[in-house]
């Protein structure tokens, strides 16, 4: 048999979990799922970042063995990681061993070129290491992306159009924040109606980069366009080093 490329996901910190009755390290079952279906081994890696400060040796270390990584959704990244001085009321989950590993990981993963998919919480990330900042909150509940599912502009011949075959995707999004500058060498590949950034690619890139504001991971088992992200991701975990 094919030997499944090995998909570095790292862990989401759960205070409660009824399974496991205690505080757990999880991940979304549809995205190991729509990993699984493009034919990744989806691994969970512990976020280790002791005092919210992450060994950038020992995370190039551990990502060496993956074929790519996967960065998820999940709570706010702390609002000083991007250099904003006061935190918004609105911003929720921020866990700084959790900022510290995940903005390493996208580190480690640009330098070294390993396919990297973003989502949601994983784009605001990538953008923030690369020195982007974000908009905190977009405006309260009439504004913000949560619990919708709208449609996005997709650029002609981005990355992102090539991976989903398609200039416009129907988006399931739960988001709150959204990219306010770009991070170094980041390009807009996708909007929602309202101007919101809604994906990025890198201008320059030596492997697979996609990341997208919303969650394909929702609708990838009934979406083709959102279930080939995935594919794309772990089609280029297959290709030679």
């Amino acid at each position: 048999m094919t030997r499944r490329p090995l998909i570095a996901v790292p862990a989401r910190f759960s205070a409660t979990t009824s399974a496991l009755r205690y505080a757990a390290e999880v991940n979304a079952r549809a995205l190991i799922e729509a990993v699984w279906r493009a034919g990744g081994e989806p691994v969970t890696l512990h976020p280790h970042a002791p005092g919210g400060t992450a060994d950038p040796a020992e995370v190039a270390d551990r990502l060496a063995r993956f074929d790519a990584l996967l960065l998820p959704g999940g709570g706010d990244l702390a609002p000083h990681r991007y250099g904003a001085a006061d935190t918004h009321a609105a911003v929720y989950d921020v866990d700084d061993e959790q900022d510290a590993f995940d903005l390493e990981l996208a580190r480690q993963a640009l330098a070294s070129g390993l396919p990297l998919l973003a989502i949601c919480r994983g784009l605001q990330v990538v953008n923030t290491a690369l020195g982007g900042t974000l908009h905190q909150d977009m405006g309260g509940p009439e504004r913000e992306h949560r619990h919708v599912r709208h449609p996005v502009s997709i650029a002609p011949g981005s990355v992102l159009a090539r991976a989903t075959g398609a200039d416009k995707a129907e988006a399931s999004c739960y988001h709150h924040q959204h990219v306010d500058r770009l991070g170094e060498g980041l390009t807009v590949t996708a909007r929602a109606a309202d101007g919101t950034v809604e994906a990025v690619e890198l201008t320059r890139s030596d492997g697979l980069f996609l990341a997208v504001q919303w969650h394909p991971e929702d609708t990838a088992h009934e979406d083709p366009a959102q279930q080939r992200l995935f594919d794309a991701l772990v089609q280029a975990a297959r290709q030679p080093g």
